[in-house]
């Protein structure tokens, strides 16, 4: 297991970006595949990004163009950088570990790990 940290969340307006970043505990975080996931008042926690440990990715329809995931295994931390933001992408997001490495496998319950979630609200 590994404890994550998210942060960079905030308020933007629509058509802006912002950056994520997710750090991680332990001297492992290299083995670990990372995801980003999100969550809208009201909805159900949705995938956004994934990324495994050979630096290969998988994104959801509604970001793929927008949205890139990448990793940094030195500093322990992934991140998700968001462009041309939409009003529909506000949300709480979460990151999260898994050791499996099929980037198919986007379940939560293949993820063991979570942190806390980040805040991001677009305004129209």
């Amino acid at each position: 297991q590994v404890q994550l940290v998210e942060s960079g969340g905030g308020l933007v307006q629509a058509g802006d970006s912002l950056r994520l970043s997710c750090a991680a505990s332990g001297r492992t975080f290299s083995t670990y595949a990372m995801g980003w996931f999100r969550q809208a008042p009201g909805k159900e926690r949705e995938f956004v990004a994934t990324i495994n440990s050979s630096g290969n990715t998988y994104y959801a329809d509604s970001v793929k163009g927008r949205f890139t995931i990448s990793r940094d295994n030195a500093k322990n931390t992934v991140f998700l950088q968001m462009n041309s933001l939409k009003p529909e992408d506000t949300a709480v997001y979460y990151c999260a570990a898994k050791k499996s490495q099929n980037l198919l496998r986007l379940s939560r319950s293949d993820f063991g790990s979570w942190g806390q979630g980040t805040q991001v609200t677009i305004s129209s």
